[in-house]
């Protein structure tokens, strides 16, 4: 890793940029490492949520390896992080097996089907493997069908009535994943699935993967009820249990500042453009879709001044939300929004050629690390 410039100020940065508050990161793991004690479950980062490799360092001295659900993915994983390094995909492509078997130690695979075809040669390689169940049980708020793999006609895991046990033969352990952002009660329920459908098969097996989802480092998340339920599933099928939180791992530990450059009035709507761009450097405000907190805000009318936030992309949707501040906003000030580690980093993109943003660490010291910052050639590079 090259640090660009360290010991910098905050405001010797060019917005917009993300950056990493090392201690509040470290608080965050320093609870997932308790769960860890006093459980034995180990513990993956989820690399489809949070990427920054720069931290793995510091992560993996905290939990036991990584996850991923690509080829790209599970070599981050292996070559940056260490540990066990697992993958899962709906379907494996041929051409890309044989690196991806160079990569890992864990593969879980989708469907018997796909365990036929690759089993041989993961078996032979030294691998351990494991099927994703779907156990047709949704605990999802309505409206989250895109982040729902339960829902009714999902592509993702093997439901009972297409498992057999022979399917099961040369597999070490299941694994499910239907949370998203929730809290212990809906991991109890979803058991209660798992052990109804697939029970049977849980005392041949060596382990079970929780998947992720699971809002382990939030206020309110009901840790007694993990530890609880992952030691009741150990203690009864002799197994060990896997948890993969990527959200967790980095909950409000990030953030994104961003400069207003400009202001549009239009029919009674003041929008004021800032330098980040719904769009492009946080995607899941449009696609989930949701309003990130900006520190000193609260909703539209409830202080004195509204504005409308919105990004320099020409695209006619990309805004961030309505906002309200006790102050009026001026071209220049900096705001800053919160919890900006997970999937943003690792679903930007450079639409309308817009420059990604810059990627800090704030250490332990207050002092500011720029990582990386992007330019042209970044742009260029990714087209032909």
């Amino acid at each position: 890793m090259i640090y660009l410039k360290t010991g910098i100020m905050k405001q010797q940065l060019h917005t917009p940029y993300y950056y990493v508050d090392e201690a509040l990161l470290i608080k965050n793991l320093e609870l997932l490492k308790s769960v860890k004690a006093r459980t034995g479950a180990k513990i993956l980062l989820a690399q489809k949520a949070f990427s920054m490799f720069s931290l793995y360092p510091l992560i993996s001295q905290y939990l036991d390896g990584t996850t991923a659900s690509s080829l790209h993915e599970v070599r981050l994983g292996f070559e940056e992080f260490g540990g066990e390094t697992h993958i899962f995909s709906p379907a494996f492509i041929e051409r890309e097996f044989d690196e991806i078997l160079a990569n890992c130690q864990h593969m879980v695979f989708n469907t018997p089907a796909q365990w036929k075809k690759f089993k041989d040669r993961a078996l032979a390689a030294g691998k351990d493997c494991g099927l994703r169940v779907n156990p047709e049980f949704s605990t999802q708020e309505e409206g989250h069908a895109i982040y729902d793999p339960a829902a009714p006609g999902s592509r993702l895991g093997t439901t009972v009535s297409n498992l057999t046990a022979e399917d099961l033969d040369g597999l070490s352990g299941l694994h499910f994943h239907t949370l998203c952002e929730q809290n212990s009660d809906d991991l109890v329920k979803t058991l209660v699935a798992i052990e109804e459908k697939f029970g049977d098969y849980l005392p041949q097996l060596k382990w079970l993967n929780f998947g992720g989802g699971h809002h382990i480092t939030r206020s309110d998340y009901d840790i007694e009820t993990l530890i609880s339920e992952v030691n009741r599933i150990q203690k009864k099928y002799d197994l060990q249990v896997y948890l993969e939180p990527g959200e967790a791992v980095v909950l409000n530990t990030g953030f994104l500042d961003a400069t207003v450059i400009d202001f549009v009035e239009n029919n009674g709507i003041m929008n004021a453009i800032l330098d980040t761009s719904a769009a492009t450097h946080m995607p899941d405000v449009i696609e989930m879709p949701y309003r990130p907190f900006i520190i000193g805000s609260a909703e539209a009318g409830e202080k004195a001044y509204t504005y409308r936030l919105g990004g320099p992309s020409c695209l006619a949707g990309d805004v961030i939300g309505d906002y309200s501040f006790d102050k009026p906003l001026e071209i220049g000030d900096v705001l800053t929004f919160t919890d900006m580690a997970h999937y943003s980093m690792v679903k930007n993109n450079t639409f309308n050629g817009i420059t990604l943003p810059s990627i800090a660490i704030k250490r332990t010291s207050g002092e500011m690390e720029l990582v990386k910052s992007f330019g042209y050639e970044d742009f260029r590079n990714r087209l032909s």
